[in-house]
């Protein structure tokens, strides 16, 4: 049984329902997680909100240590993190660990603490009058984490939220728990006061009561656009401060003077590592004038070569369940429908693995129209439509007319193409020549439009300042060489 982690400890009662943990590249069950009452989610908000008062007042020196030794505990024991991950996710190791390299970047940023948090100084700013700013810890706050990156999007939030001075709860995925509770073992492990970190399991009751709960400040999201703009809307209306990260369509322009052979690859590997399901995939291929038949010909003899399975050598595993993958195949069959040209079927790829495994191949349609439900929704899955467009004008115009705008690339060797694309475009992130424009962790990660709900962006600055509220500090103080008294300075300065 995969329970919950509170005050510093497994939590041992006995849950009232479970659910169901599979291994994806067979099908079957291979655990199961508590699901969190009410009850247990007010247990760890409680455990939070008591250790909440000494943690706060933790000196940076203090906090920035257990920060170090966690990062030191997570880079010795990543290969088992990368483990867990892939094993209840599906995706091949390889992907696991480069999902775990890019967490322990958030981690680093965050064991800067110190020099994050500094304050401004005006001296004198009226006669013997100081102004100075601080920036405190915003309390007990949630992290509500998606079942895609169960290591990475934990520890987007976590660290910088406990360098800032703040408790969590933390309810990852239920589809794959298991790796939220590795990383709360390796902060006791770094001598983290128990209550500072807490993990829940479980689905929409724990979730609506972290929204609901009046002593939780604050609320990280990661998933869908519907249940993003539920939890901004419950949360904020609840008091809440909440960041909510929703989905996207990320388009890929790839223009007439572009390196057909880098595009093609950069297509291959953004648009089907990890099965597709990540919010920064490319989904969307805009093949832009004559390069269309091209592209796509060296785009599909790319898929052909791609190894799907559980085998060492496999690029791609399975769909993280038998829904989602019914789900994604749905959208192939809707694509077939609505009169795109399937180029590569991904229901006849060969797989390395058992039948009964999440299985979906890469899939590859030419000829998108913009009506169609393959083009309009997110199908988090490895599903990759070719979009033609005769100029750059109106490739631009397609993308921003997308309700999304996480991220972006453009594939040319035209400087003035590329400056004026970043500048043009109305998406979050954007890649040149880079497909998956994720940034590193002392920026911060966001899109815009309806893949985002609220103003702040994970990790990186924007961390900082979504989990501490800034106080301004007016001060004056009596001279005591004049014997303590009122120096005859303007009293409402």
């Amino acid at each position: 049984m995969i329970g919950h982690w509170i005050a510093g400890k497994p939590w041992d009662a006995e849950p009232d329902r479970v659910g169901d943990v599979y291994d994806p590249t067979t099908g079957r069950v291979a655990a199961q997680v508590a699901f969190a009452s009410a009850s247990e989610v007010d247990a760890a908000v409680d455990a939070a909100a008591e250790a909440l008062a000494s943690w706060r007042t933790a000196s940076l020196a203090q906090r920035s240590s257990v920060l170090f030794k966690f990062r030191e505990l997570l880079d010795d024991r990543k290969g088992d993190l990368a483990g867990i991950v892939s094993a209840e996710h599906g995706k091949v190791v390889s992907d696991a660990a480069g999902e775990v390299q890019r967490a322990l970047e958030s981690v680093e940023f965050a064991c800067g603490i110190p020099q994050l948090l500094k304050g401004g100084f005006s001296e004198n700013a009226s006669t013997r009058v100081d102004v100075y700013s601080i920036q405190q810890p915003v309390g007990v706050v949630g992290v509500i984490s998606p079942f895609n990156f169960p290591a990475m999007v934990p520890l987007w939030f976590v660290p910088t939220a406990i360098a800032c001075g703040n408790t969590v709860v933390l309810k990852p995925s239920e589809k794959d728990p298991s790796a939220a509770n590795f990383i709360a073992g390796l902060f006791a492990e770094a001598g983290l006061p128990d209550g500072v970190l807490n993990v829940v399991h479980g689905d929409k009751v724990a979730v609506d009561r972290l929204l609901e709960h009046p002593v939780v400040k604050a609320i990280s999201f990661v998933g869908s656009t519907p249940i993003a703009r539920y939890v901004y809307e419950t949360g904020t209306s609840h008091g809440k401060r909440v960041q909510a990260l929703g989905g996207a369509k990320n388009h890929m322009v790839v223009l007439p003077d572009a390196d057909l052979d880098l595009a093609a690859d950069a297509a291959v590997s953004a648009g089907f590592g990890s099965a597709g399901e990540r919010c920064m995939a490319i989904s969307v291929v805009v093949a832009v004038g004559p390069v269309g038949d091209a592209l796509v010909d060296k785009i599909a003899s790319r898929i052909a070569d791609v190894e799907v399975g559980a085998g060492p050598s496999c690029e791609m595993g399975p769909l993280v369940t038998g829904a989602h993958r019914d789900k994604v195949t749905s959208y192939v069959d809707a694509g077939v429908a609505e009169g795109a040209a399937l180029v590569v079927d991904g229901r006849d790829h060969r797989i390395d693995g058992e039948a009964s495994g999440f299985w979906l191949g890469p899939t590859l349609f030419d000829h998108v129209g913009q009506e169609m439900s393959i083009y309009t929704d997110e199908i988090f899955g490895p599903v990759l439509s070719v979009v033609r467009c005769d100029t750059y004008d109106e490739a631009v115009a397609l993308v921003n007319a997308n309700r999304y705008g996480n991220g972006t690339a453009i594939f040319t060797n035209d400087g003035g193409a590329a400056r004026r694309f970043q500048n043009e475009v109305e998406v979050g992130m954007v890649g040149v020549n880079v497909p998956i424009p994720v940034p590193v962790a002392y920026y911060s990660f966001g899109g815009w439009k309806d893949s985002l709900f609220g103003d702040s962006h994970a990790y990186g600055p924007h961390g900082v300042h979504f989990f501490t509220r800034s106080k301004v500090v007016t001060s004056r103080w009596l001279d005591p060489s004049h014997g303590g008294v009122n120096l005859g300075f303007p009293q409402n300065t």
